[in-house]
C-alpha cells in the first residue's frame, strides 16, 4: 500500500513538472497557462465570457487592406497569442492553431465569449468597423498591458504602410530570448517561499439593482478632457487614478445612503474597490502574459459617513501601501502557493475547475463591490497620434454580484472611460458622471 501511494506521489509530481514547463524538447507549439489564467476556464460562461476589448476610434475610415497585411506580422511578433485553449487531465492548457488571427466586422454586444466548439480558433481577434479598431482578447492569455503591447504593435504597422513615419523601432521576428521573456510566468519567477497569508477581509457590498434580461452587456462611454480632469486631481493632490477610484467609493456611498432602511440593514457595510497593478513596473518583467494582481480600497460605512476628501486620503495612502513589493509578495504567494499544493496538483481537472470557480467568489467577488482598470495614456506622437481621437478599453463583462465595472484609458488630451452594465440601471454611471461635471469638467457621453 506504501509503496503504491509512493509510485502515486512520483508519478503526479512528475506529470506536474511535465506540465509546468513552457514546452516539450523547446517545442513552442504549445504553452501552459498562466497563474492567474488558470481560473477564466473554470468560470467563464456565455454571459461571464472573461473577454475584453480595446479599440480606438480614428479621424477617418479604416483601411481594411492594411489591415489585413498587418496579421501575418502580428502572428510573427506574438506567436504565443495564435492559440487556443485544450484540456489535459490535471490542467488545460494552450496549444498553437494553423488558423489565422481572424477579422471580423464590429457588432453587436462587445466582450463576446470565444466558442468552446470551435477548437481551431485562437483566442484573439481584430474587429472594425467605419472608423474603429478594435482587439479582442481572452483573459486567458493576457492582460490589459500585453495586449495593450500587441495593439501599438497593429497600430504602428498599418500606419507604417500609409507612409507614416514609426515612432520606435519595431522588432519584427522575436529571436528565442525574448520569446522566453515574453511566455514566462512571471507569477512563478517571482513567487517566495514562507511569505505570510493576506489577512482575511470581509464581505463587501454589491449594488441593488436587478439584471437586464439576456444578453445583458451594455457600455455607455464618456469622453473627458485630461487637462481638466488632471487640474482637479492635482488640486487634491492625487492622481487621476486615486481621483476616480475615490469618486467610484464616493458614489457606492450615496447609492447605500438612498436605500430604504430595511435594504440598508440587509446590505454589506464594505465598500471595497479593486484596482489592477500592473506589476512588469515593479519586478522589471517583459512577460506578455498575465502579469497584474489588485489593490483593494475600502470605506467601512458602520464607522460613519464619508467625505470626498476623506475617501480621497483613504484611497491614496492605501495604493502607496498596497503596491509596495513585500505586500505584492504575499498575493503572489498565496496564489501561486496554492497552485504548487501537492494535493491540488494531484486532482483530475474536474475537481479543480470546482475548487476555482468556489475560489472565484468566496475570495474573489465577495470581497468587492466594484472594479476600476486604467491603462494609462497612449502616445504614439506625432503624426500618428494627429490620425486618432480617441482609445476606449472595455473591460470583460461583470458577473451577476459585481454587476458594473469601469475601464480607463487616454491619448492626446481626451481621458474615456468605459462603463460595462448588466443591469436595469443607470443610476451610477449617471450620478459618476454628474458629479465630475459639476466640478466644471466637460463630459461628453457616447456608444459604441
Amino acid at each position: 500500500m506504501l509503496f503504491a501511494f509512493f509510485v502515486y506521489k512520483v508519478y503526479i509530481i512528475g506529470m506536474q513538472n511535465l506540465i509546468s514547463s513552457n514546452n516539450i524538447n523547446g517545442d513552442s507549439s504549445w504553452y501552459t497557462l498562466d497563474n492567474a489564467a488558470k481560473i477564466f476556464p473554470a468560470i467563464r460562461s456565455k454571459e461571464l465570457t472573461a473577454v475584453f476589448r480595446i479599440s480606438v476610434v480614428l479621424k477617418e475610415r479604416v483601411k481594411i487592406k492594411h489591415l489585413i497585411h498587418v496579421i501575418p506580422l502580428l502572428e510573427q511578433r506574438f506567436p504565443y497569442y495564435k492559440v487556443t485553449l485544450k484540456k489535459g487531465f490535471f490542467w488545460y492548457y494552450l496549444e498553437q492553431v494553423n488558423a489565422p488571427i481572424p477579422l471580423k466586422v464590429q457588432d453587436g454586444i462587445p466582450c463576446r465569449e470565444f466558442s468552446k466548439k470551435d477548437k481551431n480558433q485562437p483566442l484573439v481577434r481584430i474587429l472594425a468597423f467605419k472608423n474603429i479598431i478594435s482587439i479582442e482578447f481572452s483573459h486567458i492569455l493576457t492582460d490589459g498591458a500585453g495586449a495593450l503591447n500587441f495593439f501599438e504593435f497593429l497600430l504602428q504597422q498599418y500606419f507604417r504602410q500609409q507612409e507614416i513615419p514609426l515612432t520606435k523601432n519595431l522588432v519584427n521576428i522575436p529571436d528565442n530570448d525574448t520569446l522566453s521573456n515574453e511566455t514566462e510566468d512571471s507569477y512563478k519567477k517571482y513567487f517566495k517561499e514562507n511569505i505570510p497569508p493576506n489577512v482575511k477581509k470581509l464581505k463587501a457590498f454589491h449594488l441593488p439593482y436587478p439584471l437586464r434580461s439576456v444578453p445583458r452587456f451594455d457600455v455607455l462611454i464618456a469622453i473627458l478632457p485630461i487637462d481638466e480632469i488632471k487640474k482637479k486631481a492635482k488640486e487634491k493632490g492625487v492622481n487621476i487614478t486615486v481621483y476616480l477610484v475615490s469618486l467610484y467609493l464616493y458614489i457606492l456611498q450615496d447609492i447605500y445612503q438612498g436605500l430604504h432602511k430595511l435594504s440598508k440593514f440587509r446590505r454589506r457595510k464594505i465598500q471595497r474597490i479593486q484596482v489592477p497593478v500592473n506589476l512588469r513596473n515593479i519586478y522589471l518583467s517583459k512577460t506578455m502574459r498575465n502579469f497584474s494582481l489588485f489593490v483593494m480600497p475600502e470605506i467601512d460605512l458602520r464607522l460613519g459617513y464619508y467625505t470626498f476628501d476623506e475617501i480621497l486620503k483613504i484611497v491614496y495612502h492605501t495604493m502607496q501601501l498596497e503596491t509596495e513589493e513585500k505586500l505584492i509578495n504575499k498575493i503572489i504567494s498565496r496564489n501561486v502557493g496554492g497552485e504548487k499544493n501537492y494535493i491540488i496538483r494531484g486532482m483530475p481537472l474536474f475537481l479543480k475547475n470546482m475548487i476555482l470557480y468556489l475560489k472565484y467568489y468566496t475570495m474573489g467577488t465577495n470581497l468587492y463591490s466594484g472594479v476600476i482598470t486604467n491603462l494609462g495614456k497612449m502616445d504614439f506622437s506625432g503624426e500618428i497620434n494627429d490620425k486618432i481621437d480617441y482609445f476606449v478599453i472595455t473591460p470583460p463583462p461583470p458577473n451577476r454580484k459585481l454587476k458594473i465595472n469601469c475601464g480607463v484609458i487616454g491619448i492626446n488630451n481626451k481621458l474615456t472611460l468605459s462603463f460595462g452594465n448588466i443591469t436595469t440601471s443607470k443610476e451610477f454611471e449617471k450620478k459618476f458622471l454628474r458629479f465630475i461635471a459639476d466640478q466644471g469638467i466637460k463630459v461628453k457621453i457616447t456608444r459604441y
